[in-house]
């Protein structure tokens, strides 16, 4: 009788686990849905920003700090200057397809680091701010599909399940603005399912080639009350020059 039960419990987990994929249908249409997400913001070709943020830890004084970012989506070209605080004003990072360098103005040296890598103390990773419209199909999997409330605003909710080790987290789960397919907020968690981050983008702003999100903010899950808020500001999209994306840029600037 115990092994019939053992049995039966197995067989209802399987069955369960297969109602709980999601159809082949929902994958697709999820991806577009996140594709369109990428492609109504106004980030195609080349643009610059300045990027300043809020830090905020418990039991600390705040702490602000400033960059600019230049980037080209389409080549996987960004080059990335701090400005703020004066100590550390210089401080760069560049990419070149996959290769990434952190440069350190004193030392006049470029070391290689990941897109995982924080910038400053904040909790904004080189990947938040890189803009790649084909990351999604290549280095997620859907793992769940379904339509929900965020607030008062209707969404779909869609989780991804890293690929690839691109991405800085396991899993993450995305709320999609169903009318505009705006991501308003989303959730990043570890291999284990537990939640790492949250970040909610309050705020966008409407310019001719689409959509910005001007305030963004990054609540660590881990340690309460510490938080990050990014203000974007400064926007351009008139074509870079192509020496912005080489060493000899961040090395010229100091």
């Amino acid at each position: 009788m115990k092994k019939f039960v053992s049995f039966l419990c197995l067989l209802l987990f399987f069955v369960a686990g297969l109602f709980a994929q999601v159809s082949a249908a929902d994958v697709e249409k999820a991806y577009k849905i996140l594709e369109a997400s990428d492609d109504v913001l106004a980030y195609h070709g080349d643009y610059s920003a300045t990027i300043s943020f809020k830090i905020e830890k418990p039991g600390k004084p705040d702490e602000n700090i400033q960059y600019k970012i230049f980037e080209r989506t389409d080549k996987k070209l960004m080059t990335i200057v701090q400005l703020f605080p004066e100590a550390d004003k210089g401080n760069g990072y560049l990419r070149d397809g996959d290769n990434i360098w952190a440069y350190d103005p004193i030392s006049r040296k470029f070391t290689h680091t990941s897109i995982k890598e924080s910038l400053g103390n904040s909790d904004v990773k080189l990947d938040d701010v890189e803009q790649d419209e084909n990351a999604y199909r290549i280095n997620y999997d859907i793992t769940g599909f379904e339509s929900g409330m965020l607030g008062k605003q209707e969404v779909y909710i869609i989780t991804v399940t890293a690929k690839t080790n691109e991405p800085s987290y396991a899993k993450s789960k995305l709320y999609v603005r169903k009318d505009l397919n705006l991501i308003l907020k989303y959730e990043d968690f570890s291999g284990s399912d537990r939640l790492m981050r949250t970040t909610l983008l309050p705020k966008y702003a409407k310019v001719p080639s689409g959509y910005v999100p001007t305030q963004i903010i990054v609540r660590d899950e881990l340690n309460p009350g510490e938080n990050t808020t990014q203000i974007i500001s400064d926007l351009t999209f008139d074509a870079l020059p192509d020496r912005i994306f080489t060493k000899a840029y961040l090395e010229g600037l100091n």
